[in-house]
């Protein structure tokens, strides 16, 4: 047997394997994949990345649907590339098992001053003259207050108990809520409702709020729904972490929001990841698309061309001037 024909040959097929592997690398990269998991900042946040990936970059793009759940498993395993808003206390078992696995890699935080907590519609308590609303709770301040209204917010299922909406399945703040609901004295009067989904919470408050009743439930902002809806936050006493960690009896925390991609993806797409870990906005910056999208009827992507055309002072500090220049060329 010729050993060294037999060296020589294996060495041609290790090397076009390779070849084909990096190909294959590459080939995944034509096309990034991004998470939707069906919020509309989140969505913009997508658009306004996707945009400035592939005007600037040259990249094609993709959005996935699913479950927030659905889309950290999908990152851990390379399904998906790129989650641009994750809530981080609100998936906090999942998320830090991800990054404790090395699975998945944080390249920035998008924002961290954000709010959330138990809202009702302003005009429970302030009532809405142009609308013909009395106050119907002028008194109604505080989250411990609720327990003396459950008539006023009546459980349609269960008349006589008031219907408190908790939040979408699978954040861990539910047990939050749960601690909250117990200490403040609430389930001695209401229901602790569990709405199952975003899309739940939006259509039980959306009937309310047309209709001019009472209601209440979990929610967050900077989001499209507290654009398009005047909402109160029921106050609590001022964070503190130990007592927040025991029993939830403060006001809830300002949550780190991240920008996150699969282990591999900076390695495969290092100028991208790059620009995604400079990428930074606030509150205020994601507000204005969602507002943008109430005013006029916009979709996300919209939205998302209206702020790179708004605030090109803000996005492009993350890119090089050259990938700016595509960029706003294309707008």
């Amino acid at each position: 047997m010729n050993y060294r024909l037999l060296l020589i040959v294996f060495g041609i097929i290790l090397m076009v394997g390779c070849q084909s592997t990096g190909a294959d690398a590459k080939k995944e990269l034509d096309t990034i994949k991004f998470a939707d998991a069906q919020w509309d900042s989140l969505q913009v946040h997508n658009y306004i990345a996707g945009t400035i990936m592939e005007e600037g970059y040259g990249y094609d793009t993709e959005i996935v649907t699913g479950s927030t759940a659905a889309a950290i498993q999908g990152l851990r395993q390379g399904d998906i590339h790129v989650f641009m808003e994750i809530w981080t206390d609100n998936v906090r078992e999942i998320y830090d098992e991800a990054i404790d696995s090395g699975d998945i890699e944080k390249l920035s935080t998008n924002f961290d001053d954000n709010q959330q907590g138990l809202y009702v519609p302003t005009y429970v308590i302030e009532g809405d003259e142009e609308r013909g609303i009395e106050p119907m709770a002028p008194d109604l301040k505080e989250l411990k207050d609720l327990k003396d209204y459950p008539e006023l917010f009546e459980d349609p299922e269960d008349p006589g108990r008031g219907r408190l909406i908790n939040s979408p399945s699978g954040w861990e703040l539910d047990k939050d809520i749960d601690k909250k609901v117990e200490l403040y004295g609430l389930d001695e009067t209401f229901n602790n409702f569990l709405p199952g989904s975003d899309s739940a919470i939006i259509t039980s408050l959306a009937s309310a709020y047309e209709k001019g009743e009472a209601w209440v439930g979990y929610y967050w902002e900077p989001t499209a729904v507290t654009a398009k809806y005047d909402l109160t936050l029921l106050e609590e006493p001022e964070y503190d972490e130990e007592i927040f960690n025991d029993t939830a009896g403060t006001a809830f925390p300002s949550m780190e929001t991240v920008v996150a991609v699969h282990e591999e993806f900076p390695d495969l797409a290092p100028e991208i990841a790059e620009f995604l870990s400079n990428y930074e906005t606030s509150s205020e910056l994601v507000q204005a698309p969602l507002t943008y999208m109430e005013e006029n009827d916009a979709s996300a992507e919209e939205a998302a061309l209206w702020w790179l055309g708004e605030y090109e002072d803000v996005w492009s500090q993350w890119v090089d001037d050259d990938i700016a220049d595509k960029v706003k060329e294309s707008l």
